[in-house]
């Protein structure tokens, strides 16, 4: 009973020490809940791709390097992006590797065969990637390109819950040797890598067929010229 005649007593005396203790302790909770919260709130990207101009094509350019011909690889990826996290972000940059078709046992086939070979600079599609469906032409949107026929609207702000769908396309400059997408029943495993704006990456790995150029031309007539217009050059087989 002493006792507690002895804190009552002391909490009397204390009231505004112990007032001022649970605002400073309020404030501080508040403030560390805040913080928490915030690093709890980010963009989370989930990709998936859909059907349409999904394939890798390579093909040669009819040049030699050494006792090699010359090659270039252009992959197309018609990809969804859906922001399932809990902040909104902007999609920045997206890159796609895969594995070179090397031998093994060389430092080369350690580095792109278990590693990967990246591709981190998309190239300008001269046209559009359309398919013809009957007597109707279905064009396809870009994911960072405005279509040339002003068919889409980019859109790389994604609040939560939102979703994006377009063409990524990318051409590899002159390769020679094995430095080409390994193929495995007609399919390449690719990887994704897409940057948002803060800094973040989100990546997913798929298979995609390993087409010819003229099936890939099926989609886009001018698929795999980009780098040859930028170099004021023909491709043998774009000879008239």
């Amino acid at each position: 009973m002493a006792i507690y005649t002895e804190f009552a007593s002391w909490l009397n005396n204390n009231q505004g020490v112990l007032t001022l203790s649970i605002f400073l302790a309020t404030i501080l909770l508040g403030w560390v809940s805040g913080i928490f919260s915030a690093l709890r709130r980010k963009p989370k990207f989930a990709l998936r791709v859909i059907d349409g101009p999904t394939f890798a094509c390579t093909f040669t350019t009819g040049k030699k390097k050494g006792q090699f011909e010359v090659h270039r690889t252009c992959i197309a990826l018609y990809l969804s992006v859906s922001n399932v996290g809990s902040s909104p972000s902007s999609l920045e940059a997206l890159s796609v590797g895969y594995h070179w078709n090397l031998k093994p046992f060389s430092l080369l086939w350690v580095k792109h065969s278990i590693g990967w070979f990246w591709l981190n600079q998309q190239a300008v599609a001269l046209e559009d990637f359309q398919a013809k469906i009957g007597e109707s032409t279905k064009v396809y949107p870009f994911l960072f390109q405005n279509a040339s026929s002003g068919f889409n609207k980019v859109e790389t702000y994604l609040n939560i819950g939102q979703s994006t769908n377009g063409v990524v396309y990318f051409e590899q400059p002159d390769s020679w040797g094995g430095c080409f997408p390994k193929v495995n029943r007609e399919e390449v495993e690719v990887r994704v890598k897409l940057a948002d704006t803060f800094g973040r990456m989100h990546t997913k790995k798929f298979r995609i067929p390993m087409v010819s150029l003229e099936y890939a031309r099926k989609y886009n007539p001018s698929f795999g010229k980009t780098l040859s217009e930028l170099n004021g050059e023909k491709l043998p087989f774009d000879l008239v």
